[in-house]
């Protein structure tokens, strides 16, 4: 992963795209959150949203995989290349979370994340706070998801002795 001082507003990552199918929708469902629209096509298709519907919360899981499959990638990628690798922080959390569109058995959703703002931390000068906005679009082009993340960045200029935190 990039340092703070390395990445760049507007900067995008493409995460990767899921399929949602009827049988993880179900199975996600009877697990996490386990409404008639979610387990059962009848019912999805009684609902408003006109189908079998992922819950929101497996296609928040969905981004969160795929976020974090993306970062150990890009992890690996730079080690090949004998980088030295950020490490980033913990979230503090996130905002504007919206599920803007159903997702449907059979749709394919494609995940990016877009850098929104940064800023070095006031308590913590070694380190950076960024702001990315992370999208869900399905195969028709239609936005489904969308959240505002938040995540703690260690700047490569000012790393200073690990210890100091233990």
């Amino acid at each position: 992963m990039r340092f703070f001082e390395d990445i760049e507003i507007g900067s995008r990552r493409e995460l990767g795209s899921f399929t949602f199918t009827a049988e993880l929708i179900k199975q996600f469902a009877a697990q996490f959150d386990p409404q008639a629209f979610h387990l059962d096509e009848e019912a999805g298709r009684q609902s408003l949203f006109g189908g079998l519907a992922a819950s929101g919360w497996h296609v928040g899981s969905v981004c969160m995989k795929l976020l974090v499959a993306d970062g150990q990638r890009l992890t690996r990628e730079a080690i090949a290349r004998g980088e030295e690798v950020a490490v980033w922080g913990p979230s503090p959390g996130f905002r504007e979370l919206r599920w803007i569109r159903p997702v449907l058995a059979g749709d394919t959703i494609s995940f990016s994340s877009v850098v929104e703002t940064k800023r070095t931390s006031d308590k913590r000068p070694e380190w950076g706070i960024l702001q990315a906005r992370n999208t869900g679009t399905n195969q028709r082009g239609e936005q489904v998801y969308s959240f505002l993340a938040t995540a703690f960045v260690r700047g490569g200029a000012r790393v200073p002795d690990p210890s100091r935190y233990a």
